[in-house]
């Protein structure tokens, strides 16, 4: 019996690993593709997720959304948030691609940092929605990253 359980461990802890190095390639060949992993991108993936997180916690709790009538939760909603998030994505990646093709680095940053500050709004904007007041400091650092947008 405990040599079957010793067996039994071995496969686990060599199917974990199997796993593990899988997600280790999948997302090193994915970040390659976005042009790296840097402050820009991490950054990017946090407000992304942080607006949808917002987004779902301003029509479940808050009933107070404005993508749909009632205000509260919908999956088409939802889907389509989730649509845009993917195709932000996809933006980014052909503005890495087109920075390796023109031999820049500047392109795939000023997608970025566009959708960056369009994240940003977003996210101020879920919190208004809840009722909460805006600090001065984050309006300041939206009207920052949309002058940088502009140039």
């Amino acid at each position: 019996m405990q040599k079957r359980c010793d067996r039994m461990a071995v496969h686990l802890t060599n199917a974990k690993a199997a796993l593990l190095s899988g997600a280790a390639v999948v997302g090193g060949v994915l970040s390659e593709l976005f042009g790296g992993w840097d402050a820009a991108m991490a950054t990017l993936l946090m407000f992304m997720a942080t607006d949808y997180i917002t987004g779902l916690v301003v029509a479940g709790v808050f009933q107070n959304s404005d993508k749909t009538e009632s205000g509260s939760l919908s999956s088409t909603a939802g889907w389509r948030g989730l649509c845009k998030k993917g195709m932000t994505l996809v933006v980014v990646l052909v503005a890495a691609r087109l920075d390796i093709v023109l031999g820049t680095s500047f392109v795939r940053d000023a997608v970025v940092i566009a959708y960056l500050a369009n994240e940003t709004i977003s996210i101020i904007e879920n919190a208004g929605l809840m009722g909460l007041p805006v600090p001065d400091v984050i309006m300041q650092a939206i009207e920052q990253l949309q002058g940088k947008k502009s140039e």
